[in-house]
């Protein structure tokens, strides 16, 4: 069966309206595109583009590098202060709450304890590292209560 030559004109006539109708709406697209530019610029623009992001992810990877250290110092820097007052001299009536004992820990548990003892006649200080919330040293109950003490302010 052969096709009627008016109906080939029909749909040659429709293809050619369609590729019309397509061209019209794709140099839309480009004129929004460019407004007003050339091709040119847009590239040039494109490639000011490519270039902020790579200096972007170059500051980026540094930040990210600087915060990892600064991570590492402050791990290691003291983070806990803590003081308990006590009297030692129980029932004498000397030293009073005069007496102290102060840890002073990173968050990894590393750090001194430090204690004094007064009384009227004298006052003592002792130092005592501490590695891991441990202690080499015995210590006395006060100073293993400052040191749970400042354990508790890692764990909040």
């Amino acid at each position: 069966m052969l096709l009627n030559p008016t109906y080939a004109e029909y749909a040659l006539i429709a293809l050619f309206v369609i590729l019309l109708v397509w061209i019209v709406r794709l140099e839309v697209k480009i004129s929004r595109l460019l407004r007003g530019k050339n091709a040119k610029s847009l590239e040039d623009s494109i490639t000011e583009a490519l270039k902020n992001l790579d200096k972007l992810n170059q500051f980026q990877r540094e930040v990210i590098n600087h915060f990892i250290n600064v991570e590492k110092r402050l791990n290691r820097s003291i983070q806990a202060v803590k003081t308990i007052r006590f009297n030692p001299f129980k029932g004498t009536g000397d030293g009073g709450n005069q007496s102290f004992t102060t840890s002073f820990l990173s968050e990894n548990g590393d750090g001194v304890v430090i204690s004094s003892l007064y009384s009227r006649d004298r006052v003592s200080v002792f130092s005592k590292p501490l590695e891991k919330f441990e202690s080499k040293f015995g210590l006395t109950e006060e100073e293993k209560e400052v040191v749970e003490y400042s354990k508790k302010t890692f764990q909040e």
